[in-house]
C-alpha cells in the first residue's frame, strides 16, 4: 500500500513539474488520436449521410456491416495494417510500418465504423422527423441535409467525441504497426503496459492518469453536448 501511494504521488510530482518525457507521450498521443478522428470523421459523415437518407439495393446490409464493424478487434486491425505495410505488403515500399502515420491507419479503421453507424443513426432519426416538413418548404436534397446537420450538430459532435475516446485509448492495434519505439510512436496507452511491466509505476500512473482524466472530459462533453442538443431542440 505505501508503495501504491508513493507511486501515486511521484506520478503527481511528474504531470505538476511538466516532465518532458510524459509530455511528449501525451503530445504524441493526442496528435495521432486527433488525427485519425479528423480523418474518419471526414469520410464517415458523407458516408453516414448517404446512408441514412439514400435508399438503394444493398443499404440495410450496409447498416448491418457498419453496426457490426464498431466492435472490430484492434489486434486484428492491428496484424491486417502490419500485413499491408510490410516490406512484402502491397504498400511496404511506402515504408510506413513503425511511423505514426502507421498508428494513424489502424485508429481511422477502428474509429470510421463508429462515426459512420452512429451519425447514420443521428440523421435518419431526425430525416423521419422533419421530412415531412422539408418536403413541403420545397426543400433540395443538399438544402435538406445541411438542415438535417444543423439540427443535430450536438449529437454529431457526441459520435465524433465517441471515435476520440475509442481512439486514444486503444492499444492492441497502435502497438503492432507501432512498434512502441521511444521518442518516434510511444503514446499513453503502449507507455502504461511498458512502464507497467518494468516496475515503473510512478510513470505508468502519471500516464494513467492522464488517460483517466481524457476519458472523463469526453465523457463529460458528451454529455454537455447531449444535453444542449436537447434544450435547444425541446425550445
Amino acid at each position: 500500500m505505501d508503495e501504491f501511494w508513493l507511486a501515486m504521488v511521484t506520478a503527481g510530482s511528474l504531470i505538476w513539474q511538466l516532465d518532458g518525457d510524459l509530455w511528449e507521450i501525451i503530445g504524441l498521443s493526442l496528435r495521432v488520436s486527433l488525427t485519425a478522428t479528423g480523418i474518419a470523421a471526414f469520410l464517415a459523415l458523407p458516408l453516414g449521410a448517404l446512408i441514412a437518407l439514400g435508399r438503394f439495393p444493398g443499404r440495410r446490409v450496409l447498416i448491418v456491416l457498419f453496426n457490426a464493424l464498431m466492435g472490430l478487434p484492434p489486434v486484428v486491425v492491428g496484424l491486417v495494417v502490419y500485413l499491408m505495410l510490410s516490406r512484402s505488403g502491397p504498400f511496404g515500399v511506402f515504408n510506413l510500418l513503425f511511423t505514426p502515420t502507421a498508428m494513424v491507419i489502424a485508429q481511422v479503421i477502428l474509429v470510421l465504423p463508429i462515426i459512420v453507424s452512429l451519425s447514420r443513426e443521428i440523421l435518419e432519426t431526425l430525416w423521419q422527423e422533419y421530412h415531412e416538413a422539408l418536403r413541403s418548404l420545397g426543400a433540395s436534397p443538399g438544402q435538406s441535409l445541411f438542415a438535417l446537420l444543423w439540427d443535430g450538430r450536438a449529437m454529431l459532435v457526441t459520435a465524433l467525441l465517441a471515435g476520440f475516446g475509442r481512439a486514444v485509448a486503444e492499444v492492441g492495434a497502435v502497438m503492432i504497426v507501432g512498434g512502441n519505439i521511444d521518442h518516434v510512436t510511444r503514446v499513453m496507452t503502449t507507455s502504461i503496459t511498458l512502464e507497467a511491466s518494468k516496475g515503473n509505476l510512478a510513470l505508468a500512473l502519471g500516464l494513467g492518469m492522464v488517460l483517466l482524466l481524457l476519458s472523463l472530459s469526453i465523457n463529460i462533453a458528451v454529455y454537455g453536448f447531449r444535453y444542449i442538443g436537447g434544450e435547444r431542440r425541446l425550445a
